[in-house]
């Protein structure tokens, strides 16, 4: 059996590329990584930007980009509560990657739409 850290499979390490689609990849990982850029985001403020994941969906993408490291979730003890998300230093690394990814999907839109 395979050891895990942080959610990760380490038979997973041996590829770059496998591993990093793992903790990035998906439907939504991206799309999320993409948001936080510009600033940390409440659970609301995802659903209003992306109407079209379910708020399931929502909450474990960002629990798993969370446990991986990427994300961090700050829970202000007030009423009504209030927690906000944000990109951790790790999660900046991985903003070039990003936003290269969005350049692509500029570039190749008509292609696939």
């Amino acid at each position: 059996m395979a050891k895990e850290r942080n959610g990760l499979n380490q038979e997973v390490a041996g590829c770059p590329v496998e591993l990093t689609l793992d903790v990035i990849g998906g439907k939504w990982k991206g799309v999320l990584l993409y948001h936080l850029i510009d600033g940390e985001k409440r659970f609301n403020e995802f659903r209003r930007i992306c109407p079209n994941i379910t708020q399931r969906m929502l909450t474990l993408q960002l629990r798993e980009l969370e446990a991986d490291g990427i994300i961090h979730r700050e829970v202000y003890h007030q009423v009504p509560p209030k927690v906000e998300y944000s990109l951790t230093q790790l999660g900046r690394t991985l903003v070039p990657i990003i936003l290269l990814m969005r350049d692509w999907g500029k570039q190749n839109r008509d292609i696939y739409l």
